[in-house]
């Protein structure tokens, strides 16, 4: 369900049915929480408010991208626990 927010007029279901269905051809992969729409005559301004994208983290480790340790077996947990971490100084 989006939240909608009309400002300075009133819009039907059918045209704020219209709006979440644009915005969604607009922006496929995200997915709108919100959205404002403010009237001011004859035009209409629409701002989207998206969720939050999850992020994960990758890194390279002893050879292979992994996001978590989970699906390694002892031997190669061993390896990221032996192996030298590298900072950078300046």
């Amino acid at each position: 369900m989006v939240n909608v927010n009309v400002n300075n007029g009133t819009l039907s279901q059918a045209e704020i049915n219209a709006y979440i269905a644009h915005g969604k051809e607009l922006y496929p992969e995200k997915t709108i929480e919100a959205m404002d729409i403010n009237i001011d005559g004859e035009y209409v301004d629409v701002d989207y408010h998206f969720s939050d994208v999850p992020f994960q983290r990758i890194r390279r480790i002893t050879g292979y991208l992994v996001g978590t340790l989970d699906r390694f077996n002892n031997a190669k947990r061993c390896e990221v626990e032996d192996r030298v971490k590298h900072s950078l100084s300046h």
